[in-house]
C-alpha cells in the first residue's frame, strides 16, 4: 500500500490551455510518500488477522508473522482442522527454513502455480482494501497503517465467501485464457 507512490493514479478533467493552473497541478512528494507492507489472511467465513510488516521481510520475519497470526486467525474464524494455508511462490514462502517451519508446525499448504494472481482470491481483497484506504486519503504512513487495519476489519464475511465460492469460475477463466490474463 503506497501513500503517494507510482501505483496511485490521478485523473484531472480540465479544459485545454488550463494545464498549468494551480487547481490542475498535482503536487509531488520528494523521495516518495511512504508505504506500508502488510500480510493478511482470510477464509470463507471472513477476514483473519492483518499484520503490518516493518522493514524488510525475509524468511525469518515471514515465519514470525505466521506464528503470531495464522493460528489465532484460525481460532477467530472458527475453522475446523481441515484448513489449508495458501501462499504464493515468493522465495521467503518456499525457502528451506520456511518449508521446515511449516512442517514442524503442522501447517498444510496448497501447491500453487507461480505468477497466478487471477487465481489468488486474496488479490481481490488487496484491491478492495487499497481502494477504500485510498478513498480515506491518508496523509502519512501512520494513517495509512491505521486505515489499512480499520478497513481490513470491516471486510464483510459475505465478500470473503463470494471470493472462495467463485474460485471454480476463476479457474475455468484462466484455463480458457491458456494461463493468460482473465477477467478476474
Amino acid at each position: 500500500m503506497e501513500l503517494f507512490g507510482r501505483s496511485v493514479s490521478h485523473y484531472i478533467w480540465r479544459k485545454s490551455s488550463t494545464a498549468f493552473q494551480k487547481k490542475n497541478i498535482i503536487p509531488t512528494v520528494k523521495h516518495g510518500g511512504g508505504s506500508v507492507m502488510v500480510w493478511g489472511c482470510f477464509a470463507a467465513s471472513g477476514p483473519g488477522r492483518l499484520a503490518v510488516i516493518n522493514g524488510t521481510m525475509n524468511s525469518a520475519v515471514y515465519q514470525k508473522i505466521l506464528k503470531e497470526n495464522v493460528r489465532p486467525s484460525v481460532c477467530d474464524l472458527k475453522l475446523k482442522r481441515t484448513w489449508v494455508l495458501q501462499q504464493d511462490n515468493d522465495p521467503k514462502h518456499t525457502s528451506k527454513s520456511t518449508s521446515e517451519w511449516l512442517k514442524k508446525n503442522k501447517m498444510k499448504t496448497l501447491e500453487w502455480p507461480s505468477q497466478s494472481p487471477d487465481l489468488n482470491p486474496i488479490e481481490m481483497l488487496w484491491h478492495d482494501l487499497k481502494k477504500v484506504v485510498r478513498a480515506r486519503k491518508p496523509s502519512n504512513v501512520a494513517e495509512l497503517q491505521q486505515f489499512s487495519k480499520d478497513e481490513w476489519a470491516k471486510i464483510p464475511p459475505q465478500r470473503c465467501n463470494r471470493l472462495i465460492a467463485s474460485y471454480g469460475k476463476r479457474l475455468i477463466a484462466v484455463v480458457a485464457a491458456k494461463g493468460g490474463p482473465s477477467s478476474y
